[in-house]
Parts: C-alpha cells; structure tokens; sequence
C-alpha cells in the first residue's frame, strides 16, 4: 500500500466517535514495513447472518427469538443497539472493518466505506470463490503454491446448517444493508481483479492448487469427523452455540516432518492464535534479554569498544 495514500481515511466522516478504524490503522502502519501488503476477506452476509445465528443465539438480540427466521421478520422486536454484541446481529463484516454497523444506510455512506476499505487494502478476497481468492493473493505476494495451500477448517455439520427461503435471504440483505453493499461492490471488483489476471489462467491455477490440496490431504487424514472422535484433544476446535464444528484426525506412521506440517494444516483457529501468541511472546523476551546484555556492556566498556 502506498504511505503516503493510508493516513488519508482519517479525514473520511466515517461516522461520530468512530476513531478505533483509523488509530488502528496508523497504528500498524507505525510498525509494518512500508511496502506492506494488506487484505481482508468478506462473505455473502446471508451466509454471515445464518451462521451468527447458529453461532451466537445466546447474545441479547437473539437469545429471546424461536428461529432466525422469527427475528428477521421483526427484528426491532428482538434488536438490542445498546448491547457491547449487537454486531453479530447486524452488519458485522462493517463492525469487523472498524465502522459502525448502526451507522446511516445512505449512498453517500456506503461510498465513504468501500473507498476507505480500497485505501487500506490491497487486496478484498471472497468466501465464495476462496480458492480463486487464494491464487489472487498468491499472485499479489509473490508466494508459491505452497504458500496458500491450505484445509477447510471450522465447517459445521449439515445437521446445524439451514438452506433459507428466497424471502428470509432477502429480508437479510435488507437488514444487513451496509454488509450488503460492501459485499456487492467487492464481489464486483474481485471479478475486474480476475478478468486482469486471466480468466484461462485463474481457471488452470485454480485446478492445480485443488489438486495439490486433494494430494496432502490424501498423505495427512483419516477424514473429517465429528469433534467427540477427535483422538488429539489439541486438535478439537472449539464448539459454539448451536453449531456442531468439525474437525479431523491424523493418518498414523506420518513421519515428523510430514506430522508437523500436517498438524500445523488441520489446528483450529484458538489453538494456532495461542500457538503464534506464546512464538511471539519467546521472541519479545529474547529481544529484551539481548538489549539487557547490550545495555549492561555499554555500561561496562563505554561506547567505543564493545566486545561481542
């Protein structure tokens, strides 16, 4: 991203009082490389709206409805705009960008975000067309098939998905407005983002990432299981509302190498944030420990001749 275009969302009205969006920006743009490359990914909010259901029915707006269905009919009934978890009830890809999920359902704002979300990303992937987005991002970092190579992680069981009717689809999109428009009008660029890199080529790079997927599959699992035949406590992913999340298990006899990238492959979401947290937190305390011992030579020897 350019540096000298990023600083300029902070003169955007976003909206009243909403600063977080652009202190947290300028904040990781004061540690990040300037040549940074920054992406963020959004999904149909029909999809998002069905799955915060199943996920997050015990928060305020929903804990008192019988169904999404029931809340999306009225949802001013059941909508608490006070609540610290409203976000989950509405526009929460807006909320997750930084803006207010409550805020006005104008043109004019709709324009204000989708312009701040191209300034500060180069790059908005799709849910839908993951793959695709995959091999765009691997296009856009330079990266190698192996870079991006990846599993399907948090999927719910069939059992706790439910196929909406057009009209509840439909009351969705209105209520999740801002949502909506984001969705449309990056799903619209994501596709001027394909036509520019070949439509031939992303379909030939598209089969050859699946195919690479299918093969470490093929050498890592026994299969996609239901989270109580987990054998590898360290590998079930965490259980939410109503949702039943999937996980897997190991194929045994995998070679260390093989085990470790497999397992790095298949490790939910909280396990692998903990894991990157306590890497984080070892290279911290070694950083200290080496500016400690700097610190206490110079002290020792001057600055002239420190011996090392």
């Amino acid at each position: 991203m350019d540096p000298d275009v990023g600083p300029s969302i902070c003169f955007l009205p976003i909206g009243p009082g909403k600063d977080y969006l652009c202190d947290l920006y300028l904040q990781v743009e004061k540690v990040m490389p300037k040549n940074t490359f920054y992406f963020t990914i959004l999904r149909n909010p029909v999809s998002v709206m069905e799955s915060s259901y199943t996920y997050y029915n015990s928060i305020d707006s929903f804990i008192n409805t019988k169904s999404l269905e029931n809340f999306i009919m009225n949802p001013y009934k059941y909508y608490n705009k006070t609540s610290k978890n409203n976000s989950y009830a509405k526009n929460v890809m807006t909320f997750d960008l930084g803006f207010d999920n409550n805020g006005p359902e104008s043109p004019k704002y709709f324009q204000l975000v989708q312009k701040s979300v191209e300034i500060m990303f180069n790059l908005v992937l799709i849910t839908e067309y993951f793959d695709e987005s995959l091999v765009l991002l691997k296009d856009g970092l330079c990266w190698t098939y192996d870079d991006v190579l990846s599993f399907p992680l948090n999927s719910r069981s069939n059992a706790t998905r439910k196929v909406l009717p057009v009209k509840i689809q439909e009351r969705i999109k209105i209520w999740n407005q801002l949502d909506w428009q984001l969705y449309a009008y990056f799903n619209n660029t994501f596709w001027k983002k394909v036509d520019e890199f070949g439509r031939e080529r992303m379909q030939q790079e598209v089969k050859e990432l699946r195919r690479r997927r299918a093969l470490q599959m093929e050498i890592c699992l026994q299969g996609q299981v239901d989270p109580k035949h987990i054998t590898d406590d360290s590998l079930k992913p965490f259980q939410a509302g109503l949702a039943r999340i999937l996980g897997y298990n190991l194929k045994q006899g995998l070679a260390e190498s093989e085990r470790s990238l497999c397992k790095r492959l298949i490790t939910p979401e909280l396990q692998y944030s903990n894991l990157l947290l306590n890497k984080t937190k070892q290279k911290t305390s070694k950083a200290k420990m080496v500016r400690k011992i700097f610190k206490s030579k110079i002290n020792r020897f001057g600055h002239k001749a420190i011996p090392l």
